[in-house]
């Protein structure tokens, strides 16, 4: 008898998807229900152990970390793990198919089962570390989901893009699911922290330097900064210099691969060596050429057009510094001051809640901007519009960029105004999150209002503002 079938011809039960049941029955379990359930663990522990798999895959309190420390021939299956690519034939690997479910349910449970209670410096480091698997087992860079800072490295050997959808077969389509993953992982990450007690981790430089800066850190560092002294407040400042420089390394990065300004003809030529256009100068010079002694007699040199058009540019960024705004309130402090070491661009920089403060100052220094942040309170650009129309000296010269959720206390008002800067010439975005998530919601009224005006808003990852300043400015 075939061990496809029994009698009566029904087909029979599949060991490995029995198997992979088993797996997945206990993570469903473990997600919903802290509290371990002894047939479901039993089971597991029989399947794990049967396929060559360390038990730690099962031990809740063992990091991915600590997994492949002992077992390091396990990394490299972790990485690509959920976005795997069939044989070449076509057949499934069934077995393979077990070893995959046991180990994606360590790492998805580490990650998405994060309890309740206070969180220590060591088991938000041990969080972020297992996040930083989960995105390498989706094909990503560590950190690449979350967004918050800088990945470091890249993915293994298993040929994963960075959509997580492999390469060389058919697989997963991950392409949708991926960046809905990235601002889930954030908001737990974002739990953990509030559920620190910061103040007390940040007065021991020990438990302090365990801290891995992240932007939900970043954002309980500048709420609380004002009630931090001493080591506390030192050890602040030293997480927020290290997660501003990060970030500003990736966006310095994307802000250089813009092109140069266009040549300026109407300079003539610095005749220098340097500049010399010898194909040019053989060219014109041809009727002078000496067929006799060959030879060619050059009567007149030409030289290279290198100077660039370089007329300033003013470039004023007004952000919403609300509750609600905060990661835009850091990635575009760090964005202006990148443009602002550009040497054609005039950069200047405005937060606003209630009240306006003009913080063109310090643009060129983030770190030293955001210390001078107040975050929250309510929402008024009144206030910012009166600080930032005196600035619009060359309309035609100018672009202003407006960061908010435009849920705003004066609406029409503010709206007018800021029509009007657009009907002046000055180029005006309007730009309702400027995240590395892309998450972020705008006033449903303004949104069809700047569409009407011709300025539809920008929402989603910071690469487009990006682009569209390189635009402009470049």
């Amino acid at each position: 008898m075939s061990e496809q079938s029994i009698e009566g011809g029904a087909p029979a039960p599949d060991p490995y998807d029995n198997r992979r049941q088993v797996l997945y029955w206990r993570l469903l379990a473990r997600l919903f229900d802290p509290e371990e359930q002894a047939s479901l663990e039993s089971a597991s522990l029989a399947v794990v152990e049967d396929i060559g798999l360390p038990s730690a895959l099962l031990d809740p309190a063992a990091s991915v970390d600590s997994v492949v420390q002992r077992h390091p021939e396990l990394a490299e299956e972790f990485d690509g793990l959920m976005a795997p690519e069939p044989d070449e034939d076509g057949v499934r690997d069934r077995a393979a198919e077990v070893r995959r479910a046991a180990l994606a349910s360590k790492v998805l449970l580490n990650v998405f089962a994060s309890g309740s209670g206070a969180v220590s410096a060591e088991q938000l480091a041990r969080w972020q570390s297992d996040a930083d698997w989960l995105e390498r087992a989706l094909g990503c860079r560590p950190g690449e989901l979350r967004g918050g800072r800088a990945g470091g490295g890249r993915t293994g050997g298993r040929g994963v893009s960075p959509t997580g959808t492999g390469v060389g077969g058919p697989a997963p389509d991950l392409s949708r699911l991926i960046p809905e993953i990235g601002p889930e992982l954030g908001s737990i990450e974002a739990g953990l922290v509030k559920r620190m007690h910061l103040r007390e981790v940040l007065s021991d430089p020990a438990l302090a330097s365990r801290l891995t800066p992240s932007m939900s850190l970043i954002e309980q560092l500048l709420r609380d900064k004002d009630n931090l002294s001493g080591v506390a407040l030192a050890n602040a400042k030293a997480l927020i210099r290290r997660y501003v420089d990060e970030v500003a390394q990736v966006l310095r990065s994307q802000v250089e691969k813009s092109t140069v300004g266009d040549i300026d003809r109407s300079v003539p030529p610095k005749r220098v060596f340097r500049n010399l256009d010898l194909d040019r100068t053989i060219w014109k010079n041809l009727t002078n050429w000496d067929p006799e002694g060959e030879r060619l007699y050059v009567d007149r040199l030409y030289y290279r057009h290198t100077s660039r058009k370089t007329t300033p540019q003013r470039l004023i960024v007004v952000v919403d510094q609300s509750g609600s705004m905060v990661d835009s309130m850091v990635n575009c402090t760090i964005l202006a001051s990148i443009f602002a070491g550009l040497p054609k661009v005039d950069v200047h920089l405005i937060a606003y809640d209630t009240q306006a403060l003009d913080l063109t100052p310090w643009s060129h220094d983030p770190f030293e901007t955001l210390l001078r942040t107040k975050l929250g309170g309510g929402t008024d650009g009144t206030v910012a519009m009166t600080l930032a129309k005196p600035k619009i000296a060359e309309p035609r010269n100018t672009v202003v960029v407006w960061i908010s959720d435009f849920y705003e206390w004066r609406t029409e008002e503010l709206f007018e105004s800021m029509a009007a800067i657009h009907r002046s010439g000055a180029k005006f975005i309007p730009v309702g999150s400027v995240t590395s998530a892309g998450r972020g919601s705008v006033n449903p009224w303004f949104r069809e209002k700047f569409k009407d005006l011709g300025t539809p808003v920008i929402s989603g990852h910071i690469k487009k503002l990006v682009h569209e300043l390189k635009t402009f400015l470049t």
